[in-house]
């Protein structure tokens, strides 16, 4: 009977061999890393410095750039050396590792999203009840909650993995290790481990897909027939939501919704998924708050007449 000890690590094929366009890119997805880092960290410092920024959206917006930036340490890190060292192989038990991290803070985040759709139908639709409803440990909870449905995801997907026979061949035609891809490596029929990929991942994230959707048609209407104060804000928030909600699912539907195969641009989906969406993130919802914009704005100014003075 072949084991998992057949094989002890996996060459990763990543973008191309050619160590130039290696350097290239790894100057290119280390900016996006670095951009990643600085969005995400100043929503989380400007939320836990700045008092008017003590809100459930806030709150949920600062943990959402946690997640981001963990998201995004997961693949980016181990790519990026692979890049600069030009050296592709992971071993069996960090390939494990990284797939459990990689839907560890990938389904939290799909869970997160959840969260701050409701916080906005709260908001929306019991505006008077809101403060009481979304108190402290009401937010807190639910941040926990999206971290253990991201835990509970994840045991699934390494579960699938860790019962799979791997021998030759060991090469993955992707930067980081993921089921999909491995699931093909495999010395066993994969037809049901298959199914239970897509049932787990590409179905559940298409679910969660449609009912944000709807959920969100639904509080629109209502903003744009009922709201009259605060209207063009709500409206940008949502909007918002809407089009973070849309970059971290549609890649991961495109991916995690076809058994029995992989596409060449699968690579694709996977780079905006990992890489660019935490990096958007911050962006979307920072370009589309003018009170965030301001109090940005300040803080730089701020730091330049520290500098200056000194």
């Amino acid at each position: 009977m072949v084991t998992n000890a057949t094989v002890t690590e996996f060459v990763l094929l990543g973008f191309s061999e050619s160590p130039r366009v290696q350097t290239i890119l790894f100057f290119i997805f280390l900016t996006i890393y670095i951009t990643t880092w600085l969005g995400n960290l100043t929503i989380i410092v400007i939320v836990i410095v700045m008092p008017q920024f003590h809100t459930p959206m806030y709150f949920f917006l600062a943990n959402l750039a946690v997640m981001d930036i963990s998201d995004s340490t997961v693949t980016t890190v181990k790519m990026l050396w692979g890049l600069i060292s030009h050296t592709n192989s992971i071993s069996y038990h960090w390939c494990t590792a990284q797939i459990f991290f990689f839907h560890f803070t990938g389904g939290a985040v799909v869970f997160f999203l959840v969260i701050m759709a409701v916080d906005r139908y709260i908001a929306i639709y019991k505006p008077l009840q809101y403060v009481l409803i979304m108190h402290q440990g009401v937010c807190i909870g639910l941040v926990a909650g999206a971290w253990l449905g991201g835990f509970a995801h994840s045991i699934v997907q390494v579960a699938l993995i860790l019962q799979l026979p791997f021998c030759e061949p060991n090469i993955l035609d992707n930067f980081y290790c993921d089921v999909p891809q491995l699931i093909k490596l495999a010395c066993t029929d994969t037809y049901v481990t298959e199914l239970l990929m897509v049932s787990n991942s590409g179905l559940l994230l298409t679910l969660i897909f449609c009912i944000l959707l709807a959920s969100y048609t639904v509080i629109l209407v209502k903003i744009r027939t009922h709201v009259t104060d605060g209207k063009h804000k709500a409206l940008s928030t949502c909007a918002a939501q809407i089009i973070v909600m849309s970059f971290n699912f549609v890649p991961g539907m495109f991916i995690y919704d076809r058994p029995f195969q992989v596409f060449p641009a699968d690579k694709i989906a996977s780079v905006f998924y990992t890489l660019i969406t935490p990096m958007l993130n911050p962006m979307i919802f920072t370009l589309r708050n003018r009170e965030m914009k301001d109090t940005i704005k300040k803080m730089i100014r701020k730091m330049i007449t520290f500098v200056i003075k000194e």
